[in-house]
């Protein structure tokens, strides 16, 4: 059992680490960071999935078919990331994350999350919807959110041998989990600045439309310029 030597310990040695930080030209796995004081820095954007309102799909619906919409959220926003090129790197009860570099790295995550809002729109609430009554009877609709953003951020490892994981620090993984978490539906695609103006074309105004509107959000008790969008595009 821990006590209060072992712990004050423990948080003495971390805080006296000196970390070992490597240049990363490609998305670290748990494996690629050492446990003690390893640090992986990589240049990248970061995709939260996240599904919206599972608190009172589990509140209207049996266990069952609350498991199998989470499972099927998840199981389809993997799938398409890991087609744009991206790599899951942590999941979260019903949220996921996504990580993407390379030279298209912003446009290929903004194209996936609005993919994974059309999977959810026209497949997994009509399916759901058909498949189960207490979806049907309680009028139950199955939303989510991405966020994104883009930039510096290290790889760590935090736990204990047999017991650890990545740990993701900087502003873009912060920020783009705190995209995910609005709630402002029909939009359900949020970015930060930096990756609104590191678009493409067909990213940014497919066919010629515009489909980004210009917004803010306090983040760190600063208030940040983000773009929403509620378009959605067939995988």
């Amino acid at each position: 059992m821990a006590n209060e030597a072992e712990l004050t310990k423990v948080v003495d040695d971390i805080f006296g680490t000196t970390f070992e930080e490597r240049e990363g030209r490609k998305v670290p796995e748990t494996t690629d960071v050492a446990l003690a004081n390893g640090a992986v820095k990589i240049d990248a954007t970061f995709l939260y999935a996240d599904l919206a309102g599972s608190g009172r799909i589990a509140q209207l619906c049996p266990w069952e078919t609350t498991a199998k919409i989470i499972r099927a959220y998840l199981d389809c926003a993997v799938r398409l990331i890991r087609a744009y090129g991206g790599e899951i790197r942590s999941f979260d009860g019903d949220r996921v994350m996504g990580v993407f570099m390379g030279d298209n790295k912003n446009s290929d995550a903004s194209k996936c999350a609005r993919e994974i809002l059309w999977t959810t729109e026209k497949i997994i609430q009509p399916k759901a919807t058909s498949k189960f009554a207490s979806v049907r009877n309680n009028d139950v609709k199955v939303r989510q959110a991405c966020g994104l953003d883009t930039g510096i951020a290290r790889a760590v490892r935090a736990g204990i041998r047999n017991n650890n994981d990545l740990i993701w620090v900087g502003r873009a993984p912060s920020f783009a989990a705190k995209l995910s978490d609005v709630r402002e539906y029909p939009y359900c695609t949020f970015i930060s600045e930096a990756v609104y103006k590191r678009l493409n074309d067909s990213a940014k105004t497919p066919d010629g439309k515009t489909i980004w509107e210009r917004r803010s959000l306090k983040f760190a008790d600063t208030e940040q310029i983000i773009y929403r969008s509620q378009f959605m595009q067939k995988p």
